[in-house]
């Protein structure tokens, strides 16, 4: 099992689509162990997105992740830092394919709704840093019909 950090930005907040969102991993099989929602500090934003630092448009994309509410998600199952980017599909929402969040969402590169890891070094840092409590342990009966 595989633990991996999800993160709807302001826009997927502000555009209502948080139950669509959260339903698609539950419906994939997924467990959630973490959630909670928040306005990030200009600190954490500036740390989640350090990779960034050096490029043009990272003062416009710390602007926008605390411009308001963010959901911070740590999602659990088998290979779950693939399956929830495959769910999430490619960054740009008009190249990305129907039936992923950002295909089906998604107009534009900067307004992408969705944040997912992308390795296991990286969930465990993000999710070390938007849970930093730790996250739930508990047991989804209904798992055993997702994996054989």
């Amino acid at each position: 099992m595989e633990t991996t950090y999800v993160m709807i930005k302001p826009d997927g907040v502000q555009r209502g689509l948080i139950g669509e969102i959260i339903g698609r991993f539950e419906q994939k099989g997924l467990k959630l162990v973490g959630l909670k929602s928040i306005i990030p500090s200009e600190e954490i934003a500036r740390s989640h997105y350090a990779v960034h630092s050096e490029r043009p448009f990272f003062p416009g994309l710390i602007k926008f992740v605390t411009s308001g509410p963010v959901v911070c998600m740590a999602w659990a199952g088998k290979d779950a830092i693939n399956v929830a980017r495959n769910l999430i599909g490619p960054t740009n929402g008009r190249e990305a394919p129907p039936g992923t969040i950002r295909g089906d969402y998604g107009m534009d590169i900067g307004y992408n709704m969705i944040h997912g890891s992308d390795a296991p070094d990286t969930a465990e840092f993000e999710l070390g840093l938007w849970f930093s409590e730790g996250l739930m342990d508990w047991d989804l009966t209904i798992s055993r019909w997702f994996y054989e």
